[in-house]
């Protein structure tokens, strides 16, 4: 499998790096405003990529993230949505309740998105790499030779050690999976920043990302924030999108847990951190 990476150097001050966007608009305007009034340009943003997804305003989130302009990587929504591929390629299981509702979502994302967005999303790098702190960071989505593989906290550490020796770095980043955490292990990290399009699970309708600062211990903080997730829910609902999928926007708690392992199927706290 040939990889399409893309190297932005050496960043300086500190890195905000997020994930899964899913055509939620309502999200990226906010996180928009925090990168702004926290003085992080958008040259030192970062997106694991599902910019598009299960919200009900994909073409305005694509043209947002345009104009922002951020780092990103492709995940596997946009790689389906640039070859004109009929499914997510999500990696759900055939037939399951997440592989149901994304016969909704994913032909209404396409038939919303212009040629020139869909365009775009094939000019998206496969990974990111920089040096940043004196060690090497990777952008991966799912996993460096597998875009949709569901990697977790408790996901073993071999197979998280699978990427870091296929990229040789230090620190991974990584999507997909829709929890935030850290995971550090011999003097290697894996840090997923977490989704800003849907709730980690845990009873908030709150959203997460992370901030990168080589001045503090501990290297990465993870956070939250609030938004008008009733109006995103609202617009899902108009659009005859999923309504378990609205109602998670609303709650804070996943429809089902069947893409999680037993560990984080159990938690719906902060402990997932």
């Amino acid at each position: 499998m040939d990889h399409k990476i893309k190297n932005i150097g050496t960043p300086e001050g500190r890195i905000l790096i997020f994930g899964g966007v899913y055509s939620n608009l309502q999200a990226l305007e906010k996180l928009k405003r925090i990168a702004e009034q926290e003085g992080i340009p958008a040259s030192n943003c970062i997106c694991t990529g599902d910019i598009v997804g299960y919200c009900a305003q994909p073409q305005e989130t694509v043209d947002l993230f345009r104009k922002w302009n951020p780092h990103s990587i492709a995940g596997n929504v946009e790689i389906q949505l640039a070859e004109g591929k009929e499914d997510c390629g999500c990696d759900f299981k055939e037939g399951s309740r997440c592989d149901n509702f994304s016969q909704l979502w994913y032909p209404y994302a396409k038939s919303k998105l212009s040629k020139d967005a869909t365009a775009w999303m094939k000019t998206l790098p496969d990974h990111l790499e920089f040096i940043y702190a004196n060690k090497k960071f990777t952008v991966v989505h799912g996993a460096f030779d597998h875009v949709s593989e569901f990697i977790f906290k408790s996901t073993p550490w071999a197979k998280k050690e699978e990427t870091f020796n296929a990229t040789g770095s230090d620190v991974i980043i990584a999507g997909h999976c829709g929890i935030p955490f850290t995971h550090n292990l011999g003097g290697r990290s894996w840090i997923n920043p977490g989704v800003i399009g849907m709730p980690a699970n845990n009873g908030s309708p709150q959203v997460w990302y992370a901030i990168l600062d080589a001045k503090q211990p501990g290297l990465v903080a993870h956070h939250s924030f609030k938004y008008h997730h009733k109006l995103a829910s609202g617009l899902m609902r108009q659009n005859y999108l999923p309504e378990e999928y609205a109602r998670t926007l609303r709650t804070g708690i996943w429809d089902n847990t069947e893409i999680l392992p037993v560990n984080e199927s159990r938690m719906r706290n902060l402990n997932f951190l």
